[in-house]
């Protein structure tokens, strides 16, 4: 019965650190049941003690509850043994996350490969090279499913016989929430080659643009090391390489000057 108590909370838009700020002390069951004066106590944002008391009913998640099991979507806490262990380790980690697909994959050897949407011709072919000679060293590939060097790493790991990719929403996991939407077919690729799709974001959430800034830090966070292909000065690429400092990952990028005869990645 926790479960629908989770996926209400999970599902109310207040900020992540209110959410663990809460979730630190009670269960979700426990904050349902708050009134306005224990809520009050909690040194907690008056539009945060508005939100939950607004939205005092399970209905909406019940109805979550059945699309989540009929498309076998797994919600998993940061109180959860199966929370991916790399991920208990950052700052402002998400209180929830919606997987689909392998979430044992999540704790396995990651590299996020990341760049712009607006990419070249040149950056595409080696986010995709690269992503293809990691993947079938058995690295997972992690990436956020945008268009430019996001696709083209998704596209390099499914390119390989053996590899796995992780894509990292801004939206909910519903079907028709896909973003962008003519990314869907390598959304249902990552699912059928055993890869997976995870967000903090809960089905109905739609693709806001404060979500991908924040979506960042759990690409960086899920990844063992960060690879930019191309990026510009001000971009969601360079707010997942500050991400991956503060984290302690590795930060990799590729030369802006590339000959592809120096290199062979496919060894």
């Amino acid at each position: 019965m926790e479960e629908i108590y989770e996926i209400w909370f999970s599902n109310l838009d207040i900020k992540n650190i209110s959410k663990l700020q809460l979730f630190k002390k009670y269960s979700a069951k426990q904050i349902y049941e708050l009134n306005f004066e224990d809520l009050v106590r909690q040194n907690i944002e008056e539009k945060v003690i508005v939100k939950i008391l607004q939205n005092r009913s399970l209905e909406e998640a019940k109805r979550v509850r059945d699309y989540m099991q009929a498309k076998k979507v797994q919600l998993i806490s940061c109180k959860n043994e199966k929370y991916p262990h790399k991920l208990q380790h950052i700052s402002d980690k998400p209180a929830f996350l919606y997987i689909r697909g392998n979430e044992a994959i999540l704790d396995e050897d990651s590299v996020a490969i990341v760049g712009c949407r607006m990419a070249t011709t040149t950056g595409k072919t080696l986010a995709r090279m690269i992503a293809k000679s990691l993947a079938n060293r058995n690295i997972h590939i992690v990436s956020g499913l945008a268009i430019g060097i996001d696709k083209y790493a998704h596209l390099g790991a499914l390119d390989s016989e053996i590899g796995k990719t992780v894509a990292v929403l801004g939206c909910g996991l519903a079907d028709e929430e896909v973003y962008p939407y003519q990314n869907k077919r390598i959304f249902e690729r990552i699912l059928e080659k055993g890869g997976a799709i995870i967000s903090e974001y809960g089905i109905g959430s739609k693709p806001e643009a404060k979500h991908f800034p924040a979506r960042n830090r759990i690409i960086s966070g899920i990844s063992d090391k960060v690879i930019v292909v191309e990026a510009k000065k001000r971009s969601g690429s360079l707010i997942t390489v500050d991400w991956a400092l503060e984290q302690g990952r590795d930060v990799f990028a590729v030369p802006r000057q590339y000959s592809f005869s120096k290199f062979n990645w496919y060894e």
